[in-house]
């Protein structure tokens, strides 16, 4: 008997005993957001400074948070918005996408290849890579054209796949950029390379399901001055100063408000201490998936540290996902997180222009994957009421 059916199974109990017993009361949730009551008080003092001085966007506090993000990313630069959609944009507007195309991951949020339509490029979807749900450099390679402007890779759960090194290489032979969507990676890094400096620019989601949040908000690093002298004009409606009303660029109100960054100071600070909390339950999950002949787990390559955005499983076959996240919930008290994706973008409606053929591999796995509940502040004990569910009812 492992250690995951020794807990559940305590003094002669029965699995469905234990499960009765800590059902009824005991509810794990798919994600949580922690704010500790110092945090709150720490929030809530510089609130009320800033809203006795009137700066509420582009102040002090965006500033820090800028400068102390850029610091823990190793990046010379980092420029805040007003969210990680908008960071993209901006990203690919300061690169004059407009008319070309840009590779991007089929099995990503909507907001990646959206924000190449907005810039006025056109999204060429690409299939994924099972091992890490990223993309495979060999199915990046088949779908370049003379029109192709770059590539973005997406950081899937906060997982930097082993094979960044090789796509770095291919897009520098074929004169072309990369650009990083780490919404979900904060943190995570690939052989003490941190997620957003791989490529010529990063983009960071702070929407409050991440593993940090600034309630809304998002941020580009980037170790290149042009790119970060741009995307401060861009943001700023396209003036050329804060002060000045000449626009030069076709800009938008794309600011963070003083408020945001202040919650994403805080945040950041507690970011290696909430990445570790994920890492202990991640742990738990790792150890007693070993024992499942259903249920596979994505491995994290030697060498890399994911911050457990997500803690993606795969199952062996596919089943009703929702009839699967009812039971779960409605007998064991477990709710499952949202997966990554549910639908590729090649099968999303808003996307069916953009469409060009089958991309197999990502309709298959994301038809028959699951993301089990982890987040900062969770309990050992959560994490063993999962593992019970889910070997109760997957076997």
């Amino acid at each position: 008997m492992n250690q995951v059916s020794a807990k559940l199974i305590r003094n002669g109990e029965t699995l469905e005993s234990v499960k009765q017993d800590i059902a009824p009361g005991r509810r794990v949730p798919a994600a949580k957001i922690q704010f500790l009551p110092e945090d709150r008080a720490w929030i809530a003092e510089r609130i009320q400074d800033v809203l006795a001085t009137g700066q509420l966007t582009l102040g002090k506090y965006g500033a820090e948070f800028e400068q102390q993000f850029a610091k823990f990313c190793g990046a010379r630069h980092a420029i805040a918005v007003n969210s990680g959609t908008s960071s993209l944009e901006i990203i690919l507007r300061v690169l004059g996408v407009e008319g070309k195309e840009v590779l991007v991951p089929t099995n990503t949020f909507f907001a990646t290849a959206a924000a190449v339509v907005h810039a006025g490029a056109r999204p060429v979807l690409v299939d994924m890579d099972p091992e890490s749900f990223a993309v495979r450099p060999e199915d990046i390679e088949r779908r370049l054209t003379p029109r192709t402007a770059g590539v973005i890779v997406v950081h899937i759960g906060g997982i930097v796949s082993r094979r960044i090194g090789e796509l770095q290489e291919l897009v520098r032979k074929k004169g072309l950029w990369l650009v990083e969507d780490a919404a979900h990676a904060h943190g995570s890094s690939y052989r003490g390379v941190t997620a957003g400096t791989f490529g010529l620019a990063g983009s960071f989601s702070f929407y409050p399901t991440k593993v940090m949040t600034s309630g809304e908000g998002g941020l580009i690093v980037t170790n290149d001055d042009r790119i970060n002298e741009e995307a401060r004009i861009y943001r700023d409606q396209g003036k050329a100063s804060f002060t000045q009303n000449a626009h030069v660029r076709m800009g938008y109100n794309w600011r963070m408000s003083e408020p945001h960054a202040i919650i994403g100071l805080k945040h950041l600070e507690r970011l290696p201490a909430m990445i570790a909390d994920r890492q202990r339950i991640a742990a738990i999950y790792d150890e007693g998936l070993q024992g499942f002949r259903n249920l596979s787990r994505v491995q994290v390559p030697a060498g890399g540290v994911c911050n457990y955005y997500k803690y993606i499983a795969v199952l062996k076959e596919a089943r009703d996902r929702k009839e699967l996240k009812t039971l779960l919930k409605d007998r064991y008290g477990v709710s499952l997180a949202g997966e990554v994706y549910e639908e590729p973008l090649h099968k999303q409606p808003v996307f069916e222009k953009y469409r060009s053929g089958p991309l197999p591999v990502a309709e298959d796995y994301c038809a028959r994957h699951i993301c089990l509940p982890i987040f900062s502040g969770m309990e050992e004990g959560d994490a063993h009421q999962v593992l019970g569910a889910l070997r109760d009812v997957i076997g």
